[in-house]
């Protein structure tokens, strides 16, 4: 056998297993049981293949060989591709969508986990060769540290206080504290909403915050990841009794009206707390530096 064959396999395995391991189905029932994760583990296999050829490649100057590497750069932007098309189509059908903002996050983020396992895998098998067995499974739990915190987000509750408020109505209007909502002129439908719906404020801690809470796209993420976990009372054209969050344009809080199957206060508040701070809704203007003087 040659002398990089157990450095390969080691290389191999810890990689494949650091994908297992980031491949989680949660509340939400993504990527689903079981074929949408056969397809991401073979998709680690390979990127971990990859990972670990490349020193083998290096030590015994095969430089061509490396670059592989940027062919499977290619190969996991489809990856991302992939995943994006396949959200978008079921986004249609859901009670409450996603949204384009989330979509683009999980996307990206099945993306990103193959590069993490071809440098997990890398790493790996660097360690064995220069040291031994020991040196590799250092490298590897090292490896697989760094993979965790790469792979770990923001959450909602990191930048906002969220507090439970129970809606009301003024007239026709449904308000969650004073911010509006929508308009519910029938009485009936006015009855269902009290009954079932719920009412949360997000409170920004402090301006970057409340311009990232403002952003569309992590409100319908707050929405669908409530909906998805707690269920939703209602069914196709049924437009008065669709979750929504609204803006306070004067202090930047944001209203959120669900109406859950399931009425657990304390859960839903965890539930919002847990919802993943999108990167592409992220906004930071006070890091914004004046350059130029008025006039």
């Amino acid at each position: 056998m040659s002398e990089y064959t157990y450095p390969i396999l080691f290389g191999l395995a810890v990689g494949t297993l650091t994908r297992v391991y980031m491949l989680r189905t949660d509340y939400r029932q993504y990527p689903t049981y079981l074929h949408g994760k056969i397809i991401h583990v073979a998709l680690g296999f390979i990127a971990a293949g990859l990972g670990t050829v490349a020193i083998p490649s290096i030590m015994e100057e095969q430089f061509t060989a490396v670059t592989f590497l940027t062919l499977a750069a290619s190969q996991f932007r489809e990856v991302r591709n992939m995943e994006r098309n396949t959200l978008t189509e079921l986004d249609s059908y859901e009670l409450v969508s996603r949204g384009k903002p989330y979509i683009e996050g999980i996307a990206i983020a099945f993306e990103s986990r193959n590069y993490l396992v071809i440098f997990t895998s890398l790493i790996c098998t660097l360690g064995y060769l220069l040291f031994n067995i020991l040196g590799g499974l250092a490298a590897a739990i090292i490896a697989v540290v760094i993979s965790k915190l790469l792979m770990s987000g923001g959450r909602l509750k990191d930048i906002v206080d969220v507090e439970y408020v129970e809606p009301r109505f003024d007239g026709a209007g449904l308000y969650v504290d004073n911010i509006y909502i929508m308009n519910i002129g029938l009485p009936e439908r006015q009855e269902e909403v009290l009954r079932y719906g719920m009412g949360f404020i997000l409170k920004p801690k402090n301006f970057n915050a409340r311009s990232t809470i403002a952003n569309l796209g992590q409100r319908q993420a707050i929405l669908h990841d409530v909906s998805t976990a707690l269920g939703v009372y209602r069914d196709s054209g049924t437009p008065a009794l669709v979750p929504l969050a609204k803006r306070d344009l004067d202090d930047g809080r944001v209203g959120v009206f669900v109406l859950p199957q399931e009425k657990d206060i304390d859960k839903a508040l965890k539930i919002i707390g847990a919802v993943p701070t999108l990167e592409n809704a992220i906004r930071m203007p006070s890091e914004r530096h004046t350059n130029g003087k008025g006039s």
